[in-house]
This record gives C-alpha cells, sequence and structure tokens, in this order.
C-alpha cells in the first residue's frame, strides 16, 4: 500500500514539527496570471476567460496570442500573429537529418530529441530575456507540429508533407500528418481539441519547464524537460490508454461489465478521474459533441457509444470525485482522423506548448531557484569501515 499524500513528523534537531506533502500536492509555490482551476466546481479560465466561451467561440491562434500576451488579440493583431505562425512553420534541413537519424524512436523520444537540437539553429537561443523567449515560443509552437508530421511520414518511408499557407495551426497539422485537407470538422475539433490543452496551470509537464527555467536554463531546455515529463503515462497517456480500453471493450453492450470487472480489480477506467477535479472536467463536454457528429461523419458512430456506455456505468462513481476528463474524447477524436496511438501524447504536446511558454515567461519575470526539501530518515551516523575491514 503507498503513502498517503500527507505525512507528519518530528524533526531530531530542533522538535519542530515538519509536514511533508507528497507530491508537493496542495502547494502553492508561487502566483500565476495565467490559469485558474476550481477543481471542486470544475472550473477553468484563461486570463480570465472561461474555457467554455473558447472552446465555442475562439480558435487556437487566438487562445495562443491570449495566453502569451494576457488579452484578446484586435482582428489586425491577430491577423499578424497568424501570419507569424504560418512564416515560423519551416524547420532547418539538419533537423530532418536528426529525424531521420533516430525514425525508430517513439514519436515523444523524437520530439523531445528534435526540439532540443532546435535550439542550435535558433539565433534567438542564449538570449534569455522575456522578448526573445516569447519569439522562440511563437517558433515553437508552429515547428512542433512540423515536427511530429515528419517523423510520421519518415519513419514510414515517405517524404514530409510541406505546410499549407492557406490553413490555420490545426487544419494544417491533420493536413501534414496525412497528406489531404481535413473536413471542416475535423479541422474544427483538432482546434477545439488544442484550445483545451493550451493551457493547464502547475501539472507535471508545467512545474518541469518553471523548474529549468529556474535554473536560467534557455526556453529550449525548459520545453525540452516539459516533453520529457508529458512522455511519462501518469501525465499523457491517457488518450491512447481509453481508445484501448474502447477496442478492447468492443460493442456499447459490454460497458458495464467491463467496468465493473475493473472496479472490483481495483483498477482505473481509463479517462476518469483527475488529479486537480473532483467534479466533471470542464474540457471533457466540448470534445463530447465533437466526437458525436465526427464519429457520425466518419461512418463510426459506435466508438462515440461504447464512450456513452462506459459514462453511464460509471455514474455511481462520480460522487467520489471520479469524473470524465478531457482525454476521455480525444482519443477518438485522433483514432477517427486515421492517426496512430503513439501519436497521441504528441499531439498533446502540440497544443501545450504556448502554455509551457507562457509558465517560463511567468518564472523568469521574477525568477527564484525552485529546490524544495526531502526530510532525511535513512541510517544514523556511522563509522565507515575500510574495505579489507568489511
Amino acid at each position: 500500500m503507498g503513502r498517503s499524500t500527507t505525512e507528519k513528523t518530528l524533526t531530531d534537531e530542533s522538535n519542530e514539527k515538519i509536514e511533508i506533502q507528497r507530491g508537493l500536492k496542495g502547494v502553492y509555490f508561487d502566483r500565476s496570471r495565467v490559469c485558474y482551476i476550481d477543481g471542486r466546481a470544475g472550473e477553468l479560465r484563461y486570463r480570465g476567460y472561461s474555457i467554455h466561451d473558447l472552446a465555442g467561440r475562439s480558435a487556437f491562434e487566438e487562445t495562443c496570442y491570449l495566453l502569451l500576451k494576457g488579452e484578446l488579440p484586435t482582428r489586425a493583431q491577430l491577423d499578424a500573429f497568424a501570419a507569424e505562425l504560418k512564416a515560423a512553420r519551416a524547420l532547418p534541413a539538419q533537423i530532418y537529418d536528426v529525424i531521420r537519424l533516430v525514425r525508430s524512436a517513439h514519436p515523444m523520444d523524437v520530439l523531445r530529441t528534435a526540439v532540443s537540437a532546435l535550439a542550435t539553429f535558433d539565433t534567438d537561443a542564449a538570449d534569455k530575456s522575456p522578448e526573445a523567449t516569447l519569439r522562440k515560443g511563437i517558433r515553437l509552437t508552429a515547428q512542433v507540429p512540423m515536427i511530429v508530421a515528419a517523423h510520421e511520414h519518415i519513419r514510414n518511408g515517405r517524404e514530409p508533407v510541406a505546410p499549407n499557407p492557406r490553413l490555420d495551426h490545426a487544419a494544417n497539422f491533420l493536413y501534414m500528418l496525412t497528406g489531404r485537407e481535413p473536413s471542416a470538422e475535423a479541422a474544427r475539433l483538432m482546434d477545439i481539441d488544442m484550445v483545451l490543452h493550451a493551457e493547464h496551470g502547475s501539472n507535471a509537464s508545467s512545474f518541469a519547464a518553471r523548474v529549468v527555467a529556474g535554473t536560467e536554463a534557455d526556453l529550449y531546455g525548459a520545453i525540452t524537460s516539459a516533453i520529457a515529463a508529458l512522455a511519462g503515462p501518469a501525465h499523457g497517456g491517457a488518450a491512447e490508454n481509453v481508445m484501448r480500453m474502447a477496442q478492447e471493450i468492443g460493442d456499447p453492450a459490454n460497458a458495464a461489465a467491463y467496468v465493473r470487472t475493473r472496479r472490483a480489480n481495483k483498477e482505473p477506467v481509463m479517462g476518469f478521474g483527475h488529479r486537480v477535479y473532483r467534479a466533471e472536467d470542464p474540457r471533457a463536454r466540448h470534445m463530447r459533441a465533437g466526437v458525436e457528429k465526427l464519429s457520425r461523419e466518419m461512418g463510426q458512430p459506435h466508438w462515440y457509444r461504447i464512450l456513452e456506455a462506459v459514462v453511464e456505468a460509471m455514474k455511481p462513481y462520480a460522487r467520489h470525485g471520479v469524473n470524465v476528463n478531457v482525454d476521455f474524447y480525444s482519443g477518438v477524436v485522433y483514432f477517427l482522423n486515421g492517426i496512430s496511438e503513439d501519436l497521441f501524447v504528441p499531439i498533446f504536446a502540440i497544443g501545450r506548448v504556448p502554455g509551457w511558454t507562457v509558465q517560463v515567461l511567468e518564472q523568469i519575470e521574477n525568477n527564484i531557484l525552485i529546490r524544495p526539501l526531502t526530510l532525511y530518515n535513512g541510517p544514523e551516523p556511522r563509522e565507515y569501515v575500510p574495505i579489507d575491514a568489511r
């Protein structure tokens, strides 16, 4: 059995009571003007704007501008920002060589390696000023989807697809990935998915980025560490696992028995529960309606029916705070677009780059080295014994 998240003990030296918050749960380490989360009420805001308004009325470029610059843009500002993102899509030729060199690795490992290598070709790399960090963040927002799409083609023996300057960020990513322009519904749903994943406070990957930025490392180092943190299945793997679960269930009629078996064995049901939310994840509803519509459009409505059957079977556990989260529906969106399962987490990263960037910008604004303590509970002082006397 694992230890609880809170432990109380006494120090040997001063008899002072120390409270250990394992995993730093519930610990506030700084202030932020970017992301507000009320886990009990199921509320999420970016810069004061409800995620419901942003998912329903905004688009990724506009939300990205809001996160990075603090306010919603005017039409002229948005057009200029979208043009800046499009102009930054090109990758140095050497990055394609790096991707080819590691093409057999998992896409998250390829992404981490390529982002780290990008620093070599950025003239701003060593400039850690807020202005240069913002420029680099905008470029990385444009280039990360290029890396993911290029790797998908290279590992399958194809040449990467060039970006389409007519297409917005989400639609262009789908185009580069598949080689064909997506339907309006598919593009809009991917755009919503990116808006929903763009920022989420001090989660594991964002905290990793801030820890690295706190050492005065540059943005590439911070985002490389964030990608590494996101690659861990405890943080970024839910969407991939939900799709596997849906395939295992196979039919809506099997969902209730599947849930009963998992719960009886004290095993998690993928896509339910969240470290922060006790109510339903506010992002989930925006993917639910889109999945229903897209699954019908693609002629595969049974996937949506399976998910809804699982939701119904899980209703008795909602009172315990085990509710559906955003990743419950995301995996089916990717699957319906013909995207490989091992690309689900890289797509999460594509949407999160502006969030990581703004977390780093806040960190360097009033920087402090993040250096928590661990309470020693090892052996008492003992004498060193030479090796021949042991």
